[in-house]
């Protein structure tokens, strides 16, 4: 179920060319995720990261993960 919810959000990812040539990604549903690295392919490496660390935090703060793409990642109490 995590690999499938990252997988989607990937998926929805929006790149953007900076002015110094880096690059930028963001999830839209992801609110905060932000992601940048020297190429396309380690700005996505970087993604992944953010996106695990910001299910992580959210997790351990009791907060809710949204659904993205109908994968969900429940939390059970």
């Amino acid at each position: 179920m995590f690999a499938e919810y990252i997988a989607v959000a990937l998926e929805r990812a929006k790149y953007k060319t900076l002015e110094d040539g880096t690059y930028a990604a963001t999830v839209e549903e992801l609110r905060g995720v932000i992601a940048i690295g020297d190429t396309i392919e380690e700005c996505r490496r970087d993604l992944i990261e953010v996106i695990e660390g910001w299910v992580a935090l959210r997790l351990r703060m009791g907060r809710t993960i949204p659904p993205i793409g109908g994968q969900m990642i429940a939390v059970s109490t």
